[in-house]
């Protein structure tokens, strides 16, 4: 073979490959043209959830983590117990238990837990090794703040706020 006859087929090859490729686009043109039109003509079949308009009754999934809260009972009680596991597992430091001395019985018991938001990786490390089931990951995903001092957290008052 030549070289003009290689050149003449690679020429070729190149005409070949550039209308396949204009050829699959045009086709995939078509394909969101079809889909859309499907979605105009039947919109009972669309999936989208019209967020903002439904907050009140929106849900997220079981397995979604939010930011880590600590449920207390009406007289204010919660089940952690200061035992800091939770804040060892943490890889970055988001955790810190203050301990404090109990005045009747003398021994160490949760002071304050401080949760600072802004620094959370959301890795559930910290629900997992809590051994009493005082800690779990929210359900609220609307957490923008202004100011970083607003996404500091001590979790073990009853209002949950510094």
């Amino acid at each position: 073979m030549t070289a003009k006859q290689r050149s003449i087929e690679e020429s070729r090859k190149d005409f070949d490959s550039y209308f396949k490729r204009v050829f699959n686009g045009f086709l995939s043109l078509v394909k969101g043209m079809w889909l859309t039109i499907n979605i105009f003509s039947s919109p009972s079949r669309v999936i989208t959830s019209e967020y903002p308009e439904n907050r009140d009754t929106l849900k997220m999934h079981d397995r979604f983590r939010g930011q880590v809260i600590m449920p207390h009972n009406e007289e204010g009680d919660h089940n952690c117990t200061g035992c800091t596991l939770c804040e060892k597992a943490c890889p970055n430091g988001t955790i810190s238990i203050l301990q404090t001395i109990s005045p009747k019985s003398g021994k160490k018991v949760l002071g304050k837990f401080i949760y600072r938001f802004s620094q959370c990786t959301l890795c559930n490390l910290c629900i997992e090794a809590c051994p009493f089931d005082a800690i779990f990951m929210g359900q609220e995903f609307e957490e923008a703040k202004t100011s970083r001092d607003d996404l500091v957290f001590v979790l073990n008052k009853r209002e949950g706020k510094s």
